[in-house]
């Protein structure tokens, strides 16, 4: 496979394994990267694909391009409302049942989402551009020569987090609270991960609530500013939000701003170094970044899926699915959909249409920042592009074990010197 080598174990597996007993959900397929076997002999014999037993409990995969289309553009029937248990295959417990635009329907997600798109329309990405080429040129040039160091803690976590501070002008020296905060947003408690239980996990993010409810009475009590706090507190659509509701709203805008750009950067680090052939290719023609950026952005596939929840019954190829079940449109799979993509599981940079992918999501809930996204790639590549002929890779990434956030802890890397 492109994405590394799937053990020889996991293919065999997912080839011999009964279909019914598929589970592509489990954290360990994600921490060793193996779930792609599963998803090619899904995509295969059973496209539309029920799971009656998980860690997450039973759900629908919806693993081909054109069914995970159908689904995310039809939010009549497909529901992304937290009291149905939210966007993940992991159910928002009773307890954490955060609502935020992205986990509601028409017409409440509507006006919430127009709220921030101001925050990453083009007029304003034209404004931050200069700011964040400064930033990344700062980073790289302070990064260590002819040593191992880890890229995302030093340039992926460190780049994304003072955009998201500059976003919602919080405290800059604070920042990486911001990470945290994220991190342990997206973690699922368990034994040995960042936090063991929900109570915790719930406990972290109340914090995180009451640094934030500081910032919007400051901002409540000013005149507005373009910064996105500012912008809830004085907006007709957010400024009587719930607290669960402004939690639930900062969440989604920390994890959206944060978790996919950085592991789309990790990301193209080490797809070049796997395929050194586009690598060569980019130095030669560094016209070739905004394609190289879209394409690290399929292959990456930084958020792995999202979920629905069915609001009556409807037959989607072949299969009934039924009132009240969890639907999950498995993007990362629909990346590698050869009926549509050619050749997807390559890397490659020059592809003739670079931007079809299902990275972003479709329809109403396609992610509001991808531009942004897509800005920070393009900027931190030129920047690198003009300081070193070389990022060298020196050993496999530790990757996250989430069948949601699709990313790297760590990636050991080397500039010569």
């Amino acid at each position: 496979m492109a994405d590394g080598s799937v053990p020889q174990s996991a293919t065999d597996h997912a080839r011999s394994i009964p279909l019914d007993e598929i589970d592509v959900s489990h954290p360990e397929l994600w921490r060793t990267d193996s779930h792609w076997p599963y998803f090619e002999r899904l995509r295969r014999e059973d496209p539309v694909h029920y799971c009656k037993d998980s860690l997450f409990g039973p759900y629908w995969s919806i693993t081909r391009y054109n069914d995970i289309m159908a689904v995310d553009t039809n939010h009549q029937v497909f529901s992304s409302e937290a009291a149905l248990g939210g966007i993940a295959i992991v159910d928002q417990g009773a307890d954490l049942r955060l609502p935020m635009f992205i986990a509601m329907d028409p017409p409440k997600h509507d006006v919430q989402r127009k709220v921030v798109s101001p925050a990453v329309s083009p007029a304003n990405l034209a404004v931050l551009e200069p700011m964040i080429r400064e930033r990344a040129a700062k980073i790289l040039d302070e990064l260590p020569r002819g040593e191992t160091f880890d890229w995302v803690d030093r340039v992926s976590i460190e780049l994304t987090t003072q955009m998201l501070a500059t976003l919602f002008d919080f405290p800059f020296e604070q920042r990486r609270k911001l990470t945290w905060w994220s991190d342990i947003a997206t973690t699922i408690p368990a034994e040995g991960m960042l936090v063991e239980t929900e109570e915790a996990k719930l406990a972290i993010l109340m914090e995180c609530l009451g640094a934030f409810t500081e910032l919007w009475n400051e901002r409540v009590n000013a005149p507005p500013q373009g910064d996105l706090i500012s912008m809830m507190a004085h907006a007709e659509a957010t400024r009587n939000m719930s607290p669960e509701e402004y939690l639930g709203n900062l969440i989604l805008l920390i994890v959206g701003g944060n978790d996919t750009t950085r592991n789309s950067i990790s990301g193209s680090v080490y797809a070049l170094n796997k395929n050194p052939d586009q690598y060569a290719k980019l130095r030669a023609n560094q016209e070739l970044i905004p394609s190289m950026v879209s394409e690290t952005i399929r292959w990456q596939t930084p958020l792995a899926h999202m979920r629905r929840t069915a609001l009556e019954d409807i037959e989607l190829s072949g299969k009934l699915i039924r009132k009240g079940d969890k639907v999950v449109m498995w993007y990362v799979s629909g990346n590698r959909d050869d009926t549509v993509i050619a050749e997807p599981d390559r890397y490659i940079i020059d592809r003739e249409r670079p931007r079809q992918h299902m990275s972003f999501g479709y329809g109403i809930h396609r992610c509001v920042g991808n531009r942004l996204a897509e800005l920070q790639l393009r900027v931190i590549w030129e920047e690198i592009l003009k300081r070193f002929p070389v990022i060298e890779v020196m050993g496999e990434p530790e990757r996250v074990p989430s069948p949601f956030v699709k990313g790297y802890l760590n990636l050991p890397v080397r500039i010569p010197a």
